[in-house]
C-alpha cells in the first residue's frame, strides 16, 4: 500500500514539472517570471507582491530571483515552442493526472487517476535530436524506483519528464525491466516524501551526509522537498488567516501555482482579496478560468469568486465561461445562486444596477419555489430603488408565506413611502421589539401616521398602544406629532402636555418648544410663553418673536376646564392620549358632563397648483418675499403642519396685485386659521378675496363645524346645535357630527332627543354612538349601572 502511495505522489509532482518545463516561455509569461523588458504577465502580478516590502496598493518583489531558480532547475532546456498560448496550463495526455500534485500527504489530498497505456519508447529517437550531442548523464533514482513498484502510470509520467528535460536522453527499451535501486536508504527516503513525512526525510538526509560526506541526495528529491513543504506551510497559513504569508509563499513557489494546483491557486486569490488586492485576486481566478480545464474546479472557482468579488468583476468572470457539452451554458447550475448572491448585493448598494437577466430569474424563482427568502430579496431591491408598489407586492408575498420581522419591516417601509402609515404601524406592532431597527422602522411609522393630514382617525386602543410605546421608548417625534395632533382637535392643555414631554426628552427640539408657545399663548399663558421665549432667545426667531395672539381667540371659546382626556392631568407625562375619551359624572344630584368623541376635522378639495415642500423648514419673515413666493411658502407650511406661520406668510401673499394670487392667499390663510383652531379668524380671512362659490362653501362648512366644536368644548350645547344645523343646511350631516349632537342633547336633559341621535348612528356601525347609548342608560337608569 505504501508503495502504492509512494508511486503516486512523484508521478504527479512529475506530471506537474513536465507541464510547467515543457514550455518554459508559456511558464515565465502566466507566472510573472518573463526577461526583463517584457511586460508583467497577469496572473503573477501577484507573485511580484510582498507586504513586508511596501504597502498593500503598491508592492515589490523580485522575480528576477525567482527567474534564476527556474533556470537552475529547467537547465539544459530544449528549444522553446510558443506557438500554443496555453501551453504552460495544458499537459500530454501521459502526464496529466486527475488531481494535484503531492505536496501534502498523498493518502489525503491524491485522487487515483486514469490509467494512461505507456507509449512504445524502443524506437531510436530521430537523428536531428541525437546526433548533436552525446547522451546525458541523467538521475534516474526516481524512476527506477517506480519501476520496483511496477507502477506503469508513474513510470511514463517520471519518463516523459526526464525526455522534456534532456531531449538525448533514450528511456530504458523495456521499463519494467529497470533493475531495482540498490541503495536502501535512498528507497526509504522516497517512501518518507511519498508519505509526506518532510520532517523526518529532512532528517534522514542529514544524517546520512553526516555519516557519508561523500553522498549527495538526489537533486530531483531535494527540489520536490521543498515545493512539498512550501505548499504545506501556505495551506497551513491559510487556514490560520495569516494572508500575507500566503502571498510570500506564493512569490517565492511559482512551481505551485498551477492548474495541477487548483487549491493553492485558490488560497492565494484569497489572500490577495483579503489583503486589499481585490484586482490581483480577481486575477487569479481568472487565469484558472483561462487556462484550467476540469469542468468541477472551474464551478467551484466561481463559487468561491462570488463570495469574495462584487458584481462587477464577477461579471468579467463569468465572462470566460465555456459551452458545456450538452449545449448549454458550464455555469447554468450555479446561475440561480448567483442571482441570488447579486441581489442581496444590490440590497445592500442602491447605486447598483443588477442585470435584468438575474432580476428575472430571481422574480422566476420566487414564483415557482416559493421561497419567502426570495421574495424579500427583490422587496429590498425594489424598495432601495424607491420602487415602493413593487417593493410592497413582493414584501407582502414574503409575509404570505413567512411573517417575519424583515418581511414586516419591509412592508411598513413601503407603505411608509406612498403614506399609509396607519396600515405600516399595525403591521409592525407585533414584531415592534424584535430587534432596533424594527423599533426604528414601527416608530417611524407611528409619527408619519401622528402628522397625517387631515388628521386619522384612530380608534381608542391604537392611539393607547402608540402613546405606551412612545413614552416606553421616549421617542421625541411621535410625542412631538402627538402635540400637533391635540392642536389639530383642539385640546390644547393636551397638546402643551405632548410638546412638554418633548422638551424634557430632548430639550433642543426647536419644533416642540414652538408647539409648546403657540399653545401657551392660545392657552393664555403669558408667563409661559415669556419663559420658553427667553430660554430660546438667539436660537429660534419664530418663537422669541411670536405675537400675542390672545386677540385671535373668538370669545365663544374659553379652555376647558375640566380635562376631556386623561393626559391633561398635570405634572406626568401623557399616558393616554386618546381624543375620544369621555368622562360621565353619575353622582347623585350632580350635573351630567358628557364630553362626546371630537369629530375628525372637515376634508376639503384643495386645488391649488403643485408647490415644493422643501425650502420652508427654516424661519424667514414671509413680508420679504415677493407675493407669489409668499403664497408657495404659505402652502409649504401648511404642509408640514405650521399653520401659525402659514397665516404670515399668506398675509404677505394678499398684497399681490395679481387677483388669483390674492384669492389663493385668503383662502389658504382660511384654512390655517381653521387648522389653528380660530374659526373665528378662519370667517375674517376668507372676506379679504372674493371666493368661487365652492371653496367658498367648502370654508363656511368648515368654519360652522369648527365653531360647534369651540362651543361644546366650552360647554355651550345650544349654541353648538345652532351651529350644526345651519352647517347641515349646506351638508349632510357626517356620523362623527351626529354624535356631538347626540352628546348636545344628553347634556340638556333631552334623553329622548339623544336616544334618538345615538340609535340612529349607531345603526351605521359607530362605536362612539354605541358608546352614547350606553351613556344615556347610565343617565335614565343609574340603578343598572354596574
Amino acid at each position: 500500500m505504501k508503495s502504492s502511495l509512494v508511486a503516486v505522489s512523484a508521478a504527479v509532482v512529475v506530471a506537474t514539472l513536465v507541464t510547467g518545463l515543457k514550455d518554459r516561455a508559456a511558464l515565465q509569461e502566466r507566472f510573472g517570471l518573463g526577461s526583463a523588458g517584457k511586460p508583467a504577465p497577469e496572473l503573477m502580478m501577484m507573485g511580484r507582491i510582498k507586504p513586508t516590502d511596501g504597502p498593500a496598493g503598491n508592492p515589490e518583489f523580485n522575480a528576477q530571483l525567482v527567474a534564476d531558480k527556474i533556470e537552475a532547475i529547467t537547465s539544459p532546456s530544449p528549444a522553446l515552442d510558443t506557438s500554443e498560448p496555453d501551453a504552460a496550463a495544458s499537459q500530454p495526455a501521459a502526464s496529466q493526472p486527475a488531481a494535484p500534485q503531492t505536496a501534502a500527504p498523498p493518502a489525503q489530498t491524491v485522487a487515483q487517476p486514469a490509467p494512461v497505456t505507456p507509449p512504445i519508447v524502443s524506437a531510436p529517437p530521430a537523428p536531428q535530436q541525437t546526433a548533436a550531442a552525446p547522451q546525458p548523464a541523467v538521475d534516474e533514482s526516481a524512476l527506477r524506483y517506480f519501476a520496483s513498484r511496477g507502477d506503469k502510470v508513474r513510470l511514463q509520467a517520471e519518463i516523459s519528464r526526464l525526455q522534456a528535460l534532456y531531449p538525448n536522453w533514450v528511456p530504458p527499451a523495456d521499463p519494467l525491466a529497470v533493475p531495482q535501486n540498490v541503495d536502501k536508504q535512498l528507497e526509504t527516503m522516497w517512501q518518507l516524501y511519498s508519505d509526506g513525512r518532510y520532517a523526518e526525510l529532512r532528517k534522514a538526509v542529514a544524517d546520512r551526509q553526516a555519516a557519508d560526506a561523500g553522498w549527495q541526495p538526489p537533486a530531483d528529491l531535494l527540489d520536490r522537498l521543498d515545493v512539498a513543504e512550501a505548499r504545506a506551510r501556505l495551506v497551513n497559513a491559510s487556514d490560520l488567516k495569516q494572508y500575507a504569508t500566503v502571498v510570500d509563499i506564493a512569490a517565492a513557489t511559482p512551481s505551485l501555482l498551477t492548474c495541477s494546483e487548483v487549491d493553492v491557486l485558490w488560497r492565494v486569490a484569497e489572500a490577495f482579496i483579503q489583503t486589499e488586492r481585490t484586482q490581483r485576486g480577481q486575477d487569479a481566478y481568472t487565469y484558472i478560468l483561462k487556462n484550467c480545464t476540469n469542468p468541477a474546479e472551474r464551478q467551484a472557482t466561481v463559487e468561491k469568486a462570488s463570495t469574495l468579488l462584487a458584481y462587477q468583476p464577477m461579471q468579467a468572470l463569468l465572462a470566460l465561461e465555456r459551452p458545456a457539452a450538452d449545449g448549454n451554458k458550464e455555469f447554468d447550475a450555479i446561475r440561480d445562486n448567483l442571482a441570488r448572491r447579486f441581489m442581496a448585493e444590490g440590497d445592500d448598494d442602491p447605486n447598483l444596477a443588477i442585470a435584468p437577466d438575474y432580476i428575472a430569474r430571481l422574480e422566476k424563482l420566487a414564483e415557482t419555489e416559493g421561497l419567502a427568502s426570495d421574495a424579500l430579496l427583490l422587496g429590498w431591491y425594489q424598495l432601495r430603488r424607491n420602487n415602493d408598489a413593487d417593493a410592497e407586492k413582493w414584501f407582502r408575498a414574503a409575509r404570505a408565506k413567512q411573517d417575519s420581522a424583515t418581511a414586516s419591516q419591509g412592508l411598513a417601509l413601503a407603505l411608509i413611502a406612498r403614506k399609509a402609515p396607519e396600515e405600516a404601524e399595525e403591521v409592525m406592532f407585533r414584531w415592534r421589539t424584535d430587534s432596533e431597527d424594527a423599533t426604528s422602522t414601527y416608530l417611524a411609522a407611528t409619527a408619519n401616521l401622528m402628522a397625517l393630514q387631515p388628521p386619522a382617525d384612530l380608534a381608542e386602543d391604537v392611539l393607547h398602544r402608540i402613546a405606551g410605546e412612545v413614552i416606553a421608548r421616549k421617542y421625541v417625534p411621535t410625542a412631538q406629532q402627538f402635540g400637533w395632533y391635540a392642536r389639530s382637535l383642539n385640546q390644547f392643555q393636551t397638546a402643551a402636555r405632548w410638546f412638554e414631554t418633548a422638551l424634557a426628552w430632548k430639550p433642543d427640539d426647536e419644533p416642540s418648544a414652538y408647539g409648546l408657545v403657540i399653545t401657551r399663548e392660545q392657552l393664555s399663558d403669558r408667563n409661559g410663553v415669556l419663559d420658553l421665549q427667553r430660554a430660546w432667545a438667539g436660537r429660534s426667531s419664530r418663537i422669541t418673536n411670536l405675537e400675542d395672539t390672545s386677540s385671535l381667540m373668538p370669545n365663544a371659546l374659553t379652555p376647558p376646564a375640566k380635562g376631556g382626556l386623561a393626559a391633561q392631568q398635570p405634572q406626568r407625562p401623557p399616558a393616554e392620549p386618546l381624543p375620544a375619551e369621555r368622562r360621565v359624572t353619575l353622582q347623585p344630584g350632580a350635573e351630567v358632563v358628557v364630553r362626546a368623541a371630537r369629530p375628525a376635522m372637515e376634508t376639503m378639495t384643495v386645488p391649488r397648483v403643485p408647490r415644493q415642500t422643501r425650502g420652508c423648514s427654516t424661519t424667514i419673515d414671509a413680508g420679504q418675499l415677493k407675493p407669489a413666493d409668499a403664497l408657495s411658502r404659505g402652502w409649504c407650511l401648511m404642509d408640514i403642519n405650521r399653520p401659525m406661520e402659514a397665516i404670515s406668510a399668506f398675509e404677505a401673499a394678499l398684497q399681490s396685485p395679481s387677483r388669483k394670487v390674492r384669492e389663493d392667499a385668503a383662502y389658504g390663510q382660511s384654512l390655517a386659521y381653521l387648522r389653528a383652531g380660530l374659526s373665528g379668524n378662519a370667517a375674517v380671512a376668507a372676506t379679504k378675496a372674493p371666493q368661487n362659490r365652492q371653496r367658498a362653501a367648502e370654508l363656511q362648512v368648515a368654519i360652522l363645524a369648527d365653531r360647534a366644536l369651540s362651543a361644546f368644548d366650552a360647554g355651550r350645547y345650544r349654541e353648538t346645535l345652532i351651529y350644526l344645523d345651519q352647517r347641515a343646511q349646506l351638508q349632510q350631516e357626517r356620523i362623527d357630527l351626529m354624535v356631538l349632537r347626540g352628546y348636545c342633547y344628553l347634556n340638556l336633559k333631552m334623553y329622548g332627543d339623544a336616544t334618538r341621535i345615538f340609535e340612529a348612528a349607531a345603526a351605521t356601525g359607530s362605536r362612539d354612538a354605541a358608546r352614547g347609548l350606553a351613556d344615556v342608560r347610565n343617565v335614565t337608569h343609574p340603578d343598572t349601572n354596574n
